[in-house]
């Protein structure tokens, strides 16, 4: 579990090695990644951001929530039995409400044990989450960063993180996954590449 020292450390040694960073860091505050043992319910947020602003992405989720008695989280073999119509009816698209009850078929045949994912090396998660129809490497970074809060995660997939980089380094453009590899190692963003990534998605929230 990543403690307030261990999350203070590792944006010490960003900011140090980093003055760009640095300065994001101070004007943001505590990195915020902690655990997060929902899993089912954030690997289906995943689903629901894909392709859309975060704000649509959460209206559609409480109204997927609201489908379920006092909005209590329904396990899978409940969500397995609702009608698709009900699901679409929330906002969510024919192929997505598709890949959610794959994701809670693969559950409940015990082909992806979410108990097991926090002793999986990241190229374990990768490959469990991925074996989901609908869900690929952009939804194991986030599953990894926000659920399991690992330290070291590359999200370069992510436009956000795209954003960010462009935006704190002075970009012409946004850069591609390798420029961000390159900078990331200039910048001796490891072993807390997922905290600094965490840094660039608030750098997007100054004017």
């Amino acid at each position: 579990m990543n403690s307030a020292a261990t999350l203070a450390a590792a944006a010490e040694h960003l900011a140090i090695r980093d003055a760009r960073l640095g300065e994001v860091i101070r004007r943001s505050g505590p990195c915020g990644l902690r655990p997060d043992r929902r899993y089912l319910r954030n690997l289906i947020s995943a689903i629901a951001n894909q392709q859309l602003s975060g704000k649509a992405a959460a209206t559609i989720f409480g109204r997927f929530l609201a489908l379920y008695p006092a909005r209590r989280f329904p396990t899978p073999q409940q969500i397995i039995d609702t009608p698709d119509e009900a699901l679409r009816g929330t906002g969510f698209s024919r192929p997505k409400v598709a890949y959610i009850k794959d994701l809670c078929a693969h559950v409940i045949n015990g082909r992806l044990r979410l108990d097991r994912m926090s002793r999986l090396s990241d190229a374990e998660v990768t490959t469990a989450i991925t074996a989901v129809h609908g869900l690929g490497v952009w939804s194991a970074h986030m599953f990894m960063m926000f659920s399991l809060a690992r330290l070291d995660v590359r999200p370069v997939g992510d436009l956000g993180i795209r954003k960010g980089f462009k935006k704190v380094y002075g970009l012409r453009k946004a850069p591609t996954p390798e420029r961000m590899h390159a900078i990331a190692a200039a910048n001796g963003w490891a072993p807390y590449r997922s905290v600094a990534s965490w840094y660039l998605w608030r750098s997007l929230d100054a004017p």
